[in-house]
């Protein structure tokens, strides 16, 4: 299908290249790698406040400036090296979010002891498999569900920063828990089967 035929969820239909190429090929697809985990749930806390074209725009930049999304090296950040981030223009320089990309590494370190992965802990709000969702148009889409509010008050209980309920579930749909797309958008067909 050529990328002019291509029907996509509103938030992505004119928006920008990078906004789409995210959209075509990472929103709502399941994630099952701690890495990424860790990857995506530096950038939900990030985007707080801002536009996720802005995250798209610097994720790059926080590839380099957290070491590849290293969660075992990013746990042992000392405050100089969290100072430092805060002069990098590649990454949103909030003190508090540098702060907790550190806090919320220790805390997923914690998790992985715990269950054996993140993976195998996160899946589990959604019973191991995504809730698929049959929307219409993007009004119908929640802002947060009883899923995640029960992850947020989980992860706030383990320490993490930057988990509101909201970043919860927009979490959860960036990472496949959840399949968001429209009925009418091509990937809603892909991710169905």
């Amino acid at each position: 299908m050529s990328e002019s035929m291509k029907k996509r969820c509103g938030w992505a239909e004119n928006s920008t290249p990078l906004d789409q190429k995210y959209h075509d090929e990472e929103w709502g697809r399941p994630v099952t790698d701690d890495r990424v985990w860790f990857e995506f749930l530096t950038l939900e806390g990030a985007q707080a406040g801002l536009s996720w074209t802005t995250i798209l725009h610097k994720r790059e930049g926080y590839r380099q400036a957290f070491d590849g999304f290293d969660y075992e090296k990013i746990a042992q950040y000392s405050e100089t090296e969290q100072e430092h981030l805060r002069e990098n223009p590649n990454i949103i320089r909030n003190k508090l979010k540098i702060k907790s990309t550190v806090t919320n590494a220790q805390a997923f370190i914690r998790v992985q002891k715990e269950f054996g992965s993140f993976n195998d802990y996160i899946w589990a709000f959604v019973g191991g498999k995504p809730i698929m969702n049959k929307w219409s148009n993007m009004n119908q889409v929640p802002v947060s569900t009883p899923e995640s509010d029960g992850m947020s008050k989980d992860l706030k209980k383990r320490g993490f920063k930057f988990v509101g309920t909201t970043i919860c579930y927009a979490l959860m749909q960036a990472t496949g828990l959840v399949m968001d797309h429209t009925r009418d958008c091509f990937c809603y067909l892909e991710l169905k089967k």
